[in-house]
């Protein structure tokens, strides 16, 4: 039996899935099963998975059901201890399960272990930044504000905690076991982490390693702001629905920085007056917001102002600068932080 369960919804990727797949097969821990499910996918994406013949890959066909949906279906046909999400178009480096798995089996209290993650474009060359999110001490406040955990290829789950939080529902005609909600397009991830936190006594917990590629790809469904804020309203309402006094405490707070998540992202797409009103009203909802994290908000808020206000190829010289900047800043801290954690392991 497999320690590990791969899982990898495919649904239109035939540009990424042979890198996809190989970073799988390269990996330095190799007691794995890699499952495949494909989401009804129109292009030859499954015929190059087909391709591969290790026979430790099973394909899986269902009719479309979503990133979630397909999910959901690797969990059910798994047999390993944890369970490891990569989405099609991301890439893993090869010590990732082997690190996700010392983590877990030296920390017993860790339902979830994530690492940072490195961006990619869309032909897989570095974008010289990463996801820093916090990696220890995750609350479910901290949940609601932020997703730590960054994408859906970084995390290796335990199958037991995904047992603990699963729900019935005949959704689809017949009553199934449902561990991501497939109602959610978006957003499905956190909704699911919130979930852990909140009805487990499992830990969230990160490590310092950049173990995956995660590929932005501009025409993706998170560019789409206003559908992420509506998907995000979602999971508050579903949240609240079991655990209201939680919800009442911090929604004022967590619609604050979603807003102001989703002004980065405008930023980051040159959308200057997108940004601006998605900022103005994440200071509106919570201005507190400005002196619990004054460093983040000036800097988005500035961006934001900059990007509407200066000619385009002058900011965006003015871009590069600060990226490369925070590039280098952020593979330091990560060299740190690494060199810190082996000396508590020594």
């Amino acid at each position: 039996m497999a320690k590990v369960s791969v899982v990898i919804p495919v649904y239109r990727v035939e540009k990424y899935i042979s890198e996809t797949v190989k970073s799988v097969l390269q990996q330095t821990f190799t007691d794995f099963e890699v499952l495949i499910i494909d989401d009804e996918s129109p292009d030859s994406s499954i015929e190059i998975c087909q391709s591969f013949s290790d026979p430790r890959i099973k394909i899986i066909h269902q009719e479309n059901r979503g990133l979630s949906g397909a999910r959901n279906t690797g969990i059910r046909h798994s047999v390993g201890e944890y369970i490891a999400f990569l989405d099609s178009d991301d890439v893993w480096l090869p010590e990732k399960l082997e690190k996700h798995l010392r983590h877990l089996e030296s920390s017993p209290e860790v339902g979830l272990s994530f690492c940072r993650s490195a961006f990619i474009d869309e032909s897989g060359q570095f974008l010289g930044t990463y996801q820093m999110p916090q990696l220890k001490d995750i609350e479910t406040a901290y949940l609601l504000c932020r997703n730590p955990v960054g994408n859906g290829s970084a995390p290796v789950i335990r199958k037991s905690v995904l047992e603990e939080i699963k729900f019935f529902n005949d959704h689809r005609g017949s009553m199934e076991d449902y561990y991501f909600d497939e109602q959610f397009r978006q957003s499905e991830d956190i909704e699911c982490w919130i979930r852990i936190s909140i009805l487990t006594n499992w830990k969230i917990e990160g490590i310092p390693d950049v173990l995956t590629l995660y590929r932005v790809n501009s025409g993706g469904l998170s560019a789409n702001y206003f559908k992420q804020l509506d998907s995000w309203e979602n999971v508050i309402k579903k949240t609240r629905s079991y655990a209201p006094d939680l919800i009442a405490k911090w929604e004022n707070k967590a619609r604050a920085y979603q807003l102001r998540y989703l002004a980065r992202r405008a930023v980051r797409s040159q959308d200057g007056a997108m940004a601006i009103r998605l900022f103005n009203r994440a200071i509106a909802t919570h201005w507190q917001i400005t002196f619990e994290e004054p460093r983040r908000t000036i800097l988005t808020g500035l961006a934001a102002y900059l990007l509407w206000l200066l000619p385009r190829p002058f900011y965006q010289g003015m871009e590069r600068w600060a990226m490369r900047r925070a590039g280098v800043n952020q593979a330091r801290r990560i060299s740190r932080e690494q060199s810190q954690e082996s000396s508590s392991r020594a």
